[in-house]
């Protein structure tokens, strides 16, 4: 006879085609996000092009050419790194709505597995008790490793956007340094 009755059966269907749902969900509203982005980004990077493009033909000066190619390659790195910031937040965000979808899930079904040792325990046959407590200790064990995994993997998660947020800032500063040089070497022409 099975331990598990039709309607269990179809609850816990029903209750893993609900998480696939949400799942797909978050990764498609990740996909949407990283979709609309790139359309900005082409249609910004068209309407600038254009308009570089129309200065560009009406400079006479080279001197000018060549301070408004060094402006707009400055332009262009902040709007590269803006744009990766951009990146970098929504694959993030959508990592932690998944991890915390993921840890919900979790935490329910262990309340149902200790609601199921707690009746296996309640309805458990005289002499049974050492069982039943090793079986209580295994699930109690499994949820404590489950849980600090869970906070660990956090914690991992939280470091590795600290260390990516601190290397894209590196990069700006390092490269707004090298274009504000090459802006400033532009501007002041050597003298022979």
């Amino acid at each position: 006879m099975s331990s598990l009755s039709g309607e269990q059966v179809a609850a816990s269907r029903r209750a893993s085609l609900e998480t696939l749902s949400d799942a797909w969900t978050k990764a498609f509203g990740c996909i949407e996000k990283r979709t609309e982005l790139n359309l900005r980004a082409v249609k910004s990077t068209l309407a600038e092009n254009q308009a570089i493009a129309n200065l560009a033909l009406s400079t006479k000066d080279p001197q000018q050419l060549f301070a408004l190619q060094a402006r707009r390659m400055q332009a262009a790195m902040q709007e590269a790194q803006s744009y990766w910031r951009h990146v970098n937040n929504i694959m993030f965000n959508t990592q932690a709505e998944l991890a915390a979808s993921a840890e919900a899930q979790l935490k329910q079904q262990q309340q149902k597995t200790h609601a199921s040792v707690a009746t296996v325990a309640s309805n458990a046959s005289a002499g049974s008790e050492a069982a039943v407590s090793v079986m209580q200790s295994a699930v109690t064990g499994a949820s404590e490793a489950t849980g600090a995994t869970i906070e660990a993997g956090k914690k991992a998660a939280e470091q590795a956007r600290e260390i990516a947020k601190d290397n894209v800032e590196a990069t700006t500063s390092a490269t707004n340094k090298a274009t504000q040089q090459a802006v400033e070497k532009v501007r002041t022409p050597t003298k022979k």
